[in-house]
C-alpha cells in the first residue's frame, strides 16, 4: 500500500510539474500583409540576411520562435536563422549566439499562408534584454512578406549570408518586422497578457529604437515579472475598414491564439469612432465586438481589462456627434461590470484645460501620445493590472 501511495504521490507531483511549466509568450507582435510600399527599397531579402530586434517582458534558459508566412501567396524559404543578445545598433555578443534548428534542420521552407516554430533551444534570456535574430534567406521569398510595419525599431539588410563572427555591413536600414511574430519561453507561473490595440499600442510618437511603448513601460514598471504582448497595428479598427485585418476577424488568431495566456487587455475603437458616419449604431457595435471578446477570453478562464478610448479632440476624427460617441463608450467601459479591471487612458492622458484634447505635455500629434505619455499609460497600466508587482523605482 505504500509503494502504491508513493507511486500516487509521485505520477501527481510529475504531472503537476508538467502543468505548471509551459510555453509563454515573451514577445509577439501582430503579422500583417506587406505592400510594395513597404518591402525593402533597393533591395530584396533573396538570398540575403536581415537582422531584427525585440524586446522581451519575461526572460526564460528554453525558448523558440514563431516565423509566419501568413499573408505571403509564395514560399519563403531560410536558410539559417540565430538568434543572440542584442548590442548597439546591427552589432551582437557573439559568445551568446545560437542557431536554431527546424525538425532538426537549420534550413526552412514556410508554406504560402503558413507558419513553423523552431524546436526548443537552451538560452539564457534575460528580462526585458533586447534579442537579435538573424535570418539568413534562401533563393526564394515572397513579393509580399508578412510584415509588420510599425516595428519602431531599426531592421538591417545585408548582402549574402550573415556569419556570427563575420562582420555585419548593412546595405539598408528600415523600420519594419519582416516574417518574426512570437517568441516564446518554458515559463514556470508566469502571467502572460496580450494587448489588442492600434497604432496607440503599437507606439505611433515613440522613440525608434528606444523601446518606450505603453507595453514596454508597463512590462518595465512589473519588472519583468509579467510577459506583456503587444498586438497592436497601426491604423486597426475593431469593425471594418482601417489598416489590416479588422479586430473582429484577427481576434482569434492574433490575441486568442498566443500561449500562455492568463489576460488580455481591449484597447482599441479610436479610428472606428473617428472614421464613423453614423455615431450611435458605431457605439453599439463597438460594445457588441468588446462583449463577443470578454466571452472568447472568459471561455478560456482569462482574466479581461478594458482600456478606455484616449482623446480626438484637435483631430480630423473630432465632432461633438464623434465625441460623444467616445464618451458613450468609454462610459460603458467604465461602468458595465465586465471587466476584471479597466486602465483609463482617457482620464490619465486628458488636458485638465480640456478634457477632450492630450494634455500638452503628453501630446505627439493630437491623437497619439509622445514618450511622456506612453511612460504615462504604461505605468497607469501596471497599477491596474499587477499592483504587487510594481516596482515603484521605474514609475
Amino acid at each position: 500500500m505504500k509503494r502504491v501511495f508513493l507511486f500516487i504521490t509521485g505520477l501527481l507531483l510529475t504531472v503537476s510539474l508538467s502543468a505548471a511549466s509551459k510555453w509563454t509568450g515573451t514577445w509577439a507582435t501582430a503579422p500583417e500583409y506587406t505592400g510594395k510600399g513597404d518591402m525593402p527599397k533597393t533591395m530584396t531579402l533573396t538570398g540575403n540576411a536581415l537582422r531584427q530586434v525585440i524586446h522581451v517582458s519575461v526572460g526564460g534558459d528554453e525558448l523558440r520562435l514563431k516565423l509566419s508566412n501568413e499573408f505571403s501567396d509564395e514560399p519563403v524559404e531560410i536558410r539559417s536563422v540565430y538568434i543572440a543578445d542584442a548590442a548597439e545598433g546591427e552589432k551582437i555578443n557573439p559568445r551568446t549566439v545560437r542557431y536554431l534548428k527546424f525538425d532538426g534542420k537549420e534550413s526552412v521552407t514556410i508554406e504560402p499562408h503558413g507558419s513553423v516554430y523552431s524546436d526548443a533551444v537552451k538560452y539564457d534570456l534575460k528580462p526585458l534584454q533586447l534579442l537579435s535574430i538573424t535570418i539568413n534567406y534562401g533563393d526564394k521569398t515572397p513579393e509580399h512578406a508578412t510584415s509588420h510595419r510599425g516595428s519602431r525599431t531599426t531592421s538591417y539588410i545585408m548582402e549574402g549570408l550573415s556569419k556570427p563572427k563575420k562582420e555585419f555591413v548593412p546595405a539598408e536600414k528600415l523600420e519594419h518586422w519582416y516574417n518574426i511574430c512570437a517568441l516564446e519561453v518554458m515559463a514556470d507561473g508566469k502571467e502572460c497578457i496580450a494587448v489588442l490595440g492600434n497604432s496607440i499600442t503599437d507606439g505611433r510618437g515613440t522613440t525608434t529604437d528606444k523601446q518606450n511603448r505603453w507595453t514596454d513601460v508597463c512590462a518595465e514598471a512589473l519588472n519583468g515579472e509579467v510577459a506583456v504582448l503587444n498586438l497592436g497595428i497601426g491604423a486597426n479598427c475593431v469593425l471594418r475598414g482601417g489598416i489590416s485585418e479588422p479586430a473582429v476577424k484577427r481576434f482569434d488568431r492574433d490575441i486568442m491564439g498566443q500561449n500562455g495566456l492568463t489576460g488580455i487587455v481591449i484597447y482599441e475603437g479610436i479610428n472606428d469612432i473617428g472614421g464613423s458616419r453614423h455615431a450611435e449604431k458605431t457605439a453599439a457595435e463597438l460594445i457588441e465586438a468588446y462583449t463577443s471578446f470578454i466571452e472568447k477570453a472568459r471561455s478560456k478562464g482569462l482574466k479581461v481589462y478594458g482600456g478606455t478610448i484616449s482623446q480626438i479632440g484637435n483631430t480630423d476624427y473630432w465632432s461633438y456627434f464623434h465625441e460623444a460617441t467616445r464618451q458613450a463608450v468609454n462610459e460603458w467601459i467604465r461602468t458595465c461590470g465586465k471587466f476584471d479591471g479597466v486602465i483609463d487612458f482617457d482620464a490619465v492622458l486628458a488636458d485638465p484645460a480640456n478634457p477632450s484634447r492630450l494634455n500638452p505635455d503628453y501630446n505627439f500629434d493630437g491623437l497619439h501620445p509622445n514618450a511622456a505619455g506612453y511612460k504615462a499609460m504604461g505605468n497607469a497600466a501596471a497599477e491596474v493590472l499587477f499592483p504587487e508587482k510594481l516596482d515603484k523605482t521605474k514609475l
